[in-house]
């Protein structure tokens, strides 16, 4: 008999799949939607499964936002002193969010929380991390999930080079550039994930990824910002 457990992490790896192609291939209404909207479907989903809140990581709101608070601060500290090194500053050169402030302000405290962080956490931090803990334990979530984090940005990474002045003058713009971008992406973003389970399971609930999360993404956006306007113009 297949273990009911083992058809949930097939069916939420399934449905990750298909949010996330949706989200970079479909429609502009579409494609904005598809995450926030598929984490929701997930959470739904777990809870027909008979998957508690605490499971889910939306307990312990106390203790997961202390955790999250000191990540995301201790990160925000490291992004300014690299993003103040001549040596580093060229990593932050993403024309993505360096050229328009008010358009940067907004995604970094408004899009990139309310479309990409907490509908992340909420799918693999907490469904996810949630259907894995049941079959094989927190190492294989750590191991299992973080992969799976890792590969959720390949999509994402496919113009990783040809976006950040400072990749491209390294690796160029080409097919090698890109390959490397995106296994550099996928490596970063895995071992993010780790980071990500570790401090869930250390919190007890996903707002401490969220922080650490949020300031990685958030963080880099604005550094992104000040370098462009202070080294570009």
């Amino acid at each position: 008999m297949i273990n009911r457990t083992a058809v949930d992490i097939a069916v939420v790896i399934a449905a990750l799949v298909g949010f996330n192609l949706t989200a970079h291939y479909a429609p502009t209404p579409v494609a904005v939607a598809a995450v926030p909207v598929g984490a929701l479907v997930l959470l739904f989903f777990a809870r027909a499964r008979g998957l508690h809140w605490s499971d889910l990581g939306l307990k312990n709101w106390g203790r997961g936002a202390k955790h999250g608070v000191t990540a995301a601060a201790v990160t925000l500290l490291v992004v300014a002193v690299a993003a103040s090194i001549p040596f580093t500053q060229s990593a932050f050169l993403n024309e993505r969010y360096g050229v328009n402030v008010g358009a940067t302000l907004f995604a970094a405290l408004v899009i990139i929380p309310l479309q990409t962080v907490v509908p992340e956490e909420l799918a693999f931090r907490g469904v996810l991390h949630a259907n894995l803990a049941r079959r094989f334990g927190i190492r294989g979530v750590a191991v299992i999930g973080s992969l799976l984090f890792g590969l959720w940005h390949v999509a994402s990474s496919l113009g990783l080079t040809s976006g950040n002045a400072g990749f491209s003058s390294v690796l160029g713009t080409g097919v090698f550039g890109q390959v490397v971008g995106v296994c550099g992406a996928v490596a970063g973003t895995t071992v993010a994930g780790f980071v990500f389970t570790w401090l869930r399971h250390r919190g007890k609930s996903i707002l401490a990824p969220i922080g650490l999360h949020w300031a990685l993404n958030g963080a880099g956006a604005l550094a992104a910002l000040t370098v462009w306007q202070l080294t570009v113009h």
